[in-house]
């Protein structure tokens, strides 16, 4: 057939696009895992609505009607009661850590007071540097405290049941008590900003010198492999303070976000993860063998790094597995670190747990990269 369509040329440009498909195994594999990765991540780790958030008890009264309102916090499913802690110091020490999201404090002679009639108040702390994370809590508590209440009247305080509430509760807000939406997001986003700018243009600029035949050239030189992955690395983390400075400045001038925590312990926080996600992006040169499966394999590692690194959803609300995944992840890690510097006024000793991991993830990654490069050379 020689008119406008031929079904042979057709056919034959078919055909070879699927011998080419085949060839390029990584990136069909890629087409193929990413819209399973996507639909595993948002249909089971994925919750706007988080359940059993980490939360400690301060009991300064043990009666009925306080255990009565303990049972009331778990049987919602909103908190999850860890173990009972002492003083305000306590408190606040665990919001700095990230040990928990709530804090509740019965006050004392509690039950005594509800018995008689003096309405005593409970106080309810929260960690609002995630409005998303506390919203829904907050929001329940008015049904939790008639549950307690239920609970709590078949009994001694019976005739109370015709009354108001025999007791209210306080909710304090730590770190943004507004429930600014901006002073979770802009702090985050840096993490975000930085793995997919330093592992995106580290795998890219490595796989473009092996196509253009230079990285042939300078493994033909003595120099070894964690002298070229050094040297390749450092230029970066330059760009990446760069990066770091431009964005503060944004972020204060024009979404006033603050900034109360120390910034020694900052500095040390960002250097580990701008060079853990530099050894990134090496890694995935070795694996890569054109610069569009770097660019690729660079996207693939971004979508859990925003989805499972508390970055949109509230680490503690995912489930188990989730939690897993995200903390080998060092986007969870350096988003911790940063929303503790810039909203809690955490200094060194708060960030501890955090940089241990990033050092640690650091040095798996740098590992695998450096032996992936011997291969290369041989």
């Amino acid at each position: 057939m020689n008119g406008f369509l031929s079904i042979n040329r057709f056919v034959a440009v078919l055909v070879k696009e699927f011998l080419q498909m085949r060839r390029d195994r990584m990136t069909f594999a890629m087409m193929i895992a990413l819209p399973i990765v996507q639909l595993l991540l948002f249909g089971y780790a994925i919750n706007s609505d988080p359940r059993h958030m980490p939360t400690l008890i301060e009991m300064n009264d043990t009666g009925p009607v306080s255990r009565a309102m303990v049972s009331a916090l778990s049987n919602s499913t909103y908190f999850d009661i860890q173990r009972p802690i002492a003083g305000a110091s306590a408190a606040e020490k665990a919001f700095r850590h990230g040990d928990a999201t709530f804090v509740v404090t019965i006050p004392p002679n509690f039950e005594r007071d509800v018995i008689r009639g003096d309405r005593p108040k409970i106080l309810i702390e929260a960690d609002a540097s995630d409005p998303t994370a506390t919203g829904g809590a907050v929001a329940a508590l008015s049904g939790i405290v008639s549950s307690a209440i239920g609970q709590a009247l078949p009994g001694a305080v019976a005739d109370l049941a015709a009354g108001p509430d025999p007791f209210g509760v306080i909710v304090h807000r730590h770190y943004n008590p507004a429930g600014i939406t901006t002073y979770n997001i802009v702090p985050g986003l840096l993490a975000i900003i930085l793995s997919m700018t330093m592992i995106m243009v580290t795998a890219i600029a490595i796989v473009r010198e092996r196509e253009r035949g230079t990285l042939e050239t300078l493994i033909a030189t003595p120099v070894r492999p964690a002298e070229v992955m050094a040297g390749k690395i450092l230029p970066y983390v330059l760009v990446g303070f760069v990066q770091t400075a431009v964005f503060f400045i944004v972020a204060r001038l024009l979404f006033n976000v603050p900034f109360d925590g120390g910034l020694g312990g900052f500095i040390i926080g960002l250097n580990l993860f701008i060079v853990v996600n530099l050894a990134l992006g090496f890694l995935f040169s070795t694996v890569a063998r054109n610069q569009m499966q770097a660019m690729q394999m660079s996207f693939f590692f971004i979508m859990p790094s925003i989805l499972l690194s508390g970055f949109l959803f509230p680490f503690a609300g995912m489930p188990g597995w989730a939690q897993t995944l995200g903390t080998a992840i060092p986007a969870t890690h350096f988003i911790r670190i940063i929303r503790k510097v810039m909203l809690k006024g955490a200094t060194l000793p708060d960030l501890w747990p955090d940089m241990v991991a990033l050092t640690a993830i650091m040095a798996v990654v740098t590992a695998v990269a450096l032996f992936r490069y011997r291969q290369t050379l041989d």
